[in-house]
């Protein structure tokens, strides 16, 4: 006899498969990790800021005692950094775990969750690990369609995620748009607003989230310290919204679930205004590179206002994979996104100059051979 552990919505879950690391790839293909080039994971390519390694070593000593459990310092950090008390914050081994925390937090197996079509896929995956109902709308020009998302919310609705800018396509939503949209969500209905790339965004595309967090007490802003501050290695994430729902989410939130070294490095990366200049301006010339060259080779892509772009590299429902090989082969790693329903394309992440010309070589001789 055959025994099934576990419900069958769990069993149902296809595992997120993370870009593959270096050290695989070198194996795999029998290459020398120092050629290898990782353009799959939307790492910041300029690594840890020097701020956040000297912060980590003062830390170092105290790595025999648990952390802090409420993080007393980086709350205080946060909380001036962006005008909000202390106690408005929920931090997260990653902002996947603040993703987590929100579902298990506010919806019941019997209730559904509203993402949009080619969104985060931890949305989905957060999702079916509750055995939940989930309301996937149809996205316009590869992002979110916020008026067909309103319309979707259902009477057992208590979750909606947005991701702004979205992963993996780029896309953006206007401050006013996305404001009007959360006028329109009955208050019943939380709103996670996953910000993980809003520090690559223009000063002309800000707006002001948090404010909004004052006003909407069913408004959820999800950051992380992995994309534009460099600490992808720490799992620092943190969500900012009104008391009822920091409350909820704090009684999940694991015990030190933001270890010593995180801790002491988001304190320090959060406050290092030129490595966050520094990364913007990096990211946004080779944004340009990447994109010219697209043109030139005759590729479609979305445009993006994140760290990666997503680009075309065939028509058929096997380009993505067969690009994808033949790029590591060569020693060029990005990221295959058949996973998200778009198996013709590649999302590729902004590097470090001489990563990018890597990158471009490999794949014009490869979009020739194949």
């Amino acid at each position: 006899m055959t025994t099934s552990y576990g419900p069958s919505y769990v069993r149902a879950i296809a595992p997120y498969v993370a870009g593959k690391p270096i050290s695989e790839v070198a194996r795999q293909f029998g290459l020398d990790e120092k050629r290898i080039v990782k353009l799959a994971s939307n790492e910041n390519p300029l690594g840890m800021p020097e701020s956040a390694q000297r912060a980590m070593a003062q830390a170092a000593s105290e790595l025999g005692r648990y952390p802090d459990s409420n993080a007393f310092e980086l709350k205080e950090a946060l909380s001036a950094h962006y005008g909000v008390p202390a106690e408005w914050i929920t931090l997260g081994n990653g902002s996947n775990d603040i993703l987590e925390m929100a579902a298990h937090a506010l919806v019941e197996k019997s209730q559904s969750v509203v993402y949009s079509q080619y969104s985060f896929a931890v949305y989905a995956l957060a999702t079916q690990g509750l055995g939940a109902r989930a309301i996937v709308v149809p996205a316009m020009k590869y992002g979110h369609d916020l008026d067909a998302m309103a319309a979707a919310i259902a009477d057992d609705t208590r979750l909606l995620f947005v991701a702004n800018p979205n992963n993996p396509t780029g896309t953006f939503v206007e401050g006013p748009k996305l404001e009007a949209f959360l006028a329109k969500v009955p208050r019943h209905v939380v709103v996670v607003l996953d910000e993980a790339y809003t520090e690559y965004l223009s000063v002309d595309n800000r707006y002001d989230s948090i404010g909004w967090v004052r006003r909407y007490p069913n408004l959820l802003v999800s950051r992380t310290f992995s994309k534009a501050f460099g600490l992808a290695g720490l799992r620092v994430g943190f969500a900012i919204a009104q008391p009822e729902l920091t409350d909820l989410l704090n009684r999940l939130r694991q015990p030190f679930n933001v270890n010593t070294l995180a801790q002491a490095a988001a304190v320090a990366a959060l406050n290092d205004r030129p490595f966050l200049e520094k990364s913007a301006t990096l990211n946004a010339q080779g944004y340009r590179r990447l994109t010219e060259a697209f043109d030139k080779l005759g590729l479609e892509y979305v445009p993006s206002h994140g760290n990666f772009v997503l680009v075309r590299v065939g028509n058929d429902d096997k380009a993505g994979d067969r690009v994808n090989l033949e790029l590591l082969k060569q020693g060029v790693i990005v990221r295959p996104v058949g996973s998200y329903g778009l198996p013709q394309w590649l999302r590729v992440t902004v590097g470090l100059p001489e990563e990018n010309e890597a990158f471009l070589a490999a794949l014009e001789k490869t979009l020739a051979a194949v």
